[in-house]
This record gives structure tokens, C-alpha cells and sequence, in this order.
């Protein structure tokens, strides 16, 4: 298996730190809203290149951290006259039904930043003991950033050209011995949240929470740190500095990096009204699409999303969807147990999918192709199939289908389709909560049936519904 690592800038054979054991470190959301479509090309991306991992039986120890103290979330808490952690939390529950609802399997830990203070500390005093770092008279701690040699290996950036031109990674502050060095540790300021620490009551720098969250729950050297191609720099370099600066030795084996994501052709941006949620894309569509379009390009690719291309992902999946549920229909039918020889061959002969298939998926987990594999044995399933067929033949292929969906975290199945009565009859009873002012029943309802693809809209002649 072989991936590209963004250190190198090459294809490399993936071996492990530890034979049959894979520690993997993905970058997670800052949860000051719902997560928005750039937020879930990592998340499908990295949880497919996990679930391929344990296919080839790799112990996969995945962890995601959630950065839940930042100038955002306290923006946000300032703004709705509530905590920090009130935001965050809020967030982190929206941002996991999103996941769900894409099929991103649980990380195997979900450390929290603010949850995590004393070991930040504690790596920002080695640094200091160190000499890598330094406090400023206002209480702020400074990584000094050319006293690390092989600064810039990862985005190969060169510290003198930064220091000319760039502005990337400075910092205001006075107190600073080079322009370049950045912060480990903050003043608060008034009204924020903050910790005690040896240099003032503050908190902690954004980089500083990845290291220190990794090291904890991985070790101080792991296999597989990922993110998004916009963290290489200065986040992915700073965290690189900081650990091999603290710990004394290689922080990461591969890194691996996805691809931008564009809107029709252009970059997602509020300002320019083409920014989208998740959560509104669950109104439109089935998040299964989301995630099935998300892989239908290489994940180092610049992805451009787009309502037609979000119609050629929807007629793709079904296509699949179509083809696995005709083999079960055939199955239920049938009235041969086992397969005869011409079957046999047949089955033998569909093994060259699963060779295409894994090829893709062993050349830095090329989807694209991936999927090409599911196409092909979809269509040799219906080439090859019909009411003759055995039991036994029409299940081997329903269920390599069903191998190959599994790995790229598709599901098959399709959710028996709720009623238009049960609609109605949820709605009601959502009226009645809202009147008794039980708001928490309400919104329960309300994603309740969003679940379900149904779309409420609250109107002055009442509520009307949709199917997404």
C-alpha cells in the first residue's frame, strides 16, 4: 500500500511504527456552528482511509480532536449572551449528528482542547526548560521558531523568504525576540474564558492542542496525521516543531493532506453567498450522496461541488443501490440453493473486481477508481443474473457489493419511508409540545423527521412539510 506524504512529497509504502497497528491523528472542526461541507471532506476522506485500513487488518487507533476554545466559539458565546462551553457543546452534538448522518464512523477518542489544559502546560514548560520557547513580560509564551533547524520541512517553506515577504505566522506583540515566533500561550482577555498557568491567566495557543492531544491519546510518535491541505501551514509545521522540539524525536511517519473545496468553481466563502452547511445539504439530499460525491474524486484533488454534480453522484449511488437490491430480489426468489459450475467460474471470474478495487484503494486510496470496481461488478451482476440464479451466487455478489460499499462507508440498505399519517401525526404532537412549552420535545421532532428526509417549515398558515 503505498500513500503520498506531504513530508516528502511522494509516494511512499505505508509500513507502520508497529507491525498490525496503525495510531492516525485527524485535525477536527472548531465547533462555534454546524459544520460546513469543507469540514466533511476530511471527515469522509480520513474515515475511509481508516475503514480500508481495518479491511487490510490494521488495529486502527483514529483519534479527532474537537477544538473547543477559540476566538470564534467566544465571538459566538458573546453575541447569544451565554458561555463558551455552552457553544461548544452544542456544537459538538450537532457536528455528531452530521457525522452520523454521513456515515463517519465514531473516532476511537474525541479529546477535547479545554479538557486537556495541564498537559499543555506542561509541554509549553519543557519548551521553555528547553530553551525553544519564551515568556513575554505581558504573560504571552513564544515558540522560537529558528531555534527549530528543520522548520518549514513540511510545507517547504523557508524561514528567511517568510521573514521577507510573508505574513502567514506573525503575531502582534511587542515582545517578541523575531517577527516569526508564534504564541503557545495567550492572555485573556476580558470576559473570555481562561486557566491559571506559571505566566498569566490565559490560554492556550491553537497549535499547542493538537500536540499535546496527539502525544496523550497516540504517543510522541505516530503513523498517519491528517487534515486538510489548507492546515500544512503554519498549523501541521507548528505542530511539528513544537513535538520534535519537545520530545526528541519524528512526530509523524505520512502526512496526508485533502484537496480544497470549491463551489461551482469558486471558493467557498460567505461573502460571496456559496457557503453551505451540512445540515442545509440534508435538507436537499441524503447524506449518503454527500459522502458518495465526496469520493468520487481523488482526495488530493481540488473538489468542485455543484447541484449537477451533486445529481450525477445521487444517479451513481442509485445505480449501485438499484443493482444490490435487484440481487436481493432475485435471492428471496429463487428456487436453487447452490451454485452450478458455470456459476462457480462466474464467481471465480468476479474476483478480478476485488484485485481492481484494492489496487485503487492501495494507490493512496484512489476512490475514484474504487468506485469504477463497484460500477464494473454491478454491471456484471446484472449482465449475469436473473430468475435462474441460485441462492448462493446472487448472495456471494449482494454481499461483495456490500463489502466494497462498507469500506467506502456507503450504506445499502435504504430506511423504509415514513408515512405520510406518521408525518402528520409527529407534527401534531410537536404543535402540542411547543404550546406546553416543551421546547426540547419540539426540536427532537423536528430532527426526528429530518432523519427521515422531512423538511419542516413553520408558516403564518401553519407548518408545511417536504421530502428532501
Amino acid at each position: 500500500m503505498k500513500v503520498y506524504n506531504t513530508l516528502s512529497r511522494k509516494k511512499e509504502e505505508f509500513v507502520p511504527l508497529e507491525e498490525g497497528k496503525v495510531k492516525m491523528y485527524v485535525c477536527g472542526p472548531t465547533v462555534y456552528n454546524f459544520i460546513h461541507i469543507g469540514n466533511a471532506r476530511p471527515m469522509i476522506v480520513f474515515d475511509t482511509v481508516r475503514r480500508y485500513m481495518e479491511y487490510k487488518g490494521y488495529d486502527v487507533n483514529f483519534v479527532s480532536n474537537f477544538t473547543d476554545v477559540d476566538d470564534k466559539i467566544i465571538k459566538k458565546a458573546i453575541e447569544e449572551g451565554v458561555s463558551a462551553q455552552e457553544i461548544s457543546q452544542r456544537y459538538i452534538a450537532e457536528c455528531k449528528k452530521d457525522m452520523e448522518g454521513m456515515n463517519v464512523k465514531p473516532a476511537t477518542c474525541h479529546p477535547l482542547a479545554t479538557e486537556e489544559i495541564e498537559g499543555m502546560l506542561e509541554m509549553i514548560s519543557t519548551l521553555i526548560d528547553k530553551g525553544y520557547a519564551y515568556p513575554a513580560k505581558d504573560g504571552t509564551v513564544y515558540f522560537r521558531t529558528r531555534k527549530f533547524k528543520e522548520y518549514g520541512k513540511l510545507s517547504h517553506k523557508n524561514l528567511d523568504d517568510l521573514q521577507a515577504g510573508h505574513r502567514d505566522i506573525k503575531v502582534a506583540g511587542e515582545d517578541k525576540e523575531d517577527s516569526l515566533d508564534f504564541v503557545l500561550w495567550k492572555p485573556k482577555k476580558e470576559g473570555e474564558p481562561y486557566w491559571e498557568s506559571p505566566w498569566c491567566q490565559g490560554r492556550p495557543g491553537w497549535h499547542i492542542e493538537c500536540s499535546v492531544m496527539s502525544k496523550k491519546y497516540l504517543g510522541e510518535e505516530i503513523d498517519i496525521h491528517a487534515g486538510g491541505e489548507d492546515l500544512i501551514f503554519p498549523h501541521h509545521e507548528n505542530e511539528i516543531a513544537q513535538s520534535e522540539a519537545c520530545n526528541g524525536k519524528a512526530f509523524a511517519k505520512y502526512w496526508l493532506h485533502n484537496g480544497f473545496l470549491n463551489i461551482d468553481n469558486k471558493k467557498m466563502s460567505k461573502s460571496l453567498g456559496n457557503f453551505f452547511t451540512v445540515r442545509e445539504i440534508s435538507e436537499k439530499y441524503d447524506l449518503q450522496i454527500l459522502r458518495f460525491f465526496m469520493l468520487g474524486a481523488h482526495y488530493r484533488s481540488p473538489l468542485n461541488f455543484s447541484a449537477e454534480l451533486m445529481e450525477a453522484a445521487k444517479n451513481g449511488l442509485d445505480r449501485i443501490k438499484n443493482g444490490a437490491q435487484n440481487l436481493q430480489f432475485l435471492a428471496k426468489n429463487s428456487k436453487s440453493s447452490n451454485m452450478d459450475e458455470n456459476e462457480a467460474a462466474l464467481w471465480q471470474q468476479s474476483q478480478e473486481f476485488v484485485g481492481k478495487f484494492e489496487d485503487a484503494m492501495d494507490d493512496d486510496f484512489n476512490t475514484a477508481d474504487a468506485i469504477s470496481a463497484v460500477f464494473e461488478l454491478v454491471r456484471f451482476a446484472n449482465t449475469n443474473t436473473g430468475e435462474g440464479s441460485s441462492k448462493e451466487f446472487l448472495n456471494n455478489l449482494h454481499g461483495r457489493i456490500g463489502l466494497f460499499c462498507d469500506i467506502l462507508g456507503i450504506v445499502l440498505e435504504q430506511k423504509e419511508e415514513i408515512l405520510d399519517e406518521e408525518i402528520e401525526g409527529l407534527i401534531a404532537e410537536r404543535q402540542a409540545a411547543r404550546k406546553e412549552k416543551n421546547f426540547a420535545r419540539a426540536d427532537e421532532i423536528r430532527s426526528l423527521l429530518l432523519e427521515q428526509g422531512i423538511v419542516l417549515e413553520d408558516t403564518r398558515e401553519g407548518v408545511k412539510w417536504k421530502r428532501a
